[in-house]
């Protein structure tokens, strides 16, 4: 089971895959399926059947598919790049820092 590195709200980088190099910001996170699910990354077009009251035409909606946490890399919020994180104990709080620079994400 991989280790969640990101958050909901973080901007991240994908590093492989159809949508390799778009940036985009964590809509939910699956820790315990190692999945992510980001904005504008991996949509897919799913067609809805049409339902008389409501919807007469059917219609095609788009939603982001999770991918892999594996996958994605945290954008460091000063430099603008891909970074890892480490955790770091200041006074009685584990904060998440910045692997490159030092700096808290």
């Amino acid at each position: 089971m991989p280790k969640a590195h990101v958050r909901k709200g973080d901007t991240v980088v994908v590093l492989t895959g159809k949508d390799k190099g778009k940036k985009g910001v964590v809509e939910a996170v699956d820790p315990t399926g190692g999945k992510v699910t980001v904005e504008g990354v991996n949509v897919v077009k799913r067609h809805n059947k049409p339902k008389p009251p409501m919807q007469p035409s059917g219609s095609i909606t788009e939603k982001n598919n999770p991918i892999h946490i594996s996958n994605v890399m945290l954008v460091d919020p000063k430099t603008k790049q891909p970074t890892r994180t480490r955790n770091k104990v200041e006074g009685d709080k584990k904060v998440r820092v910045s692997a490159k620079t030092g700096k808290p994400v």
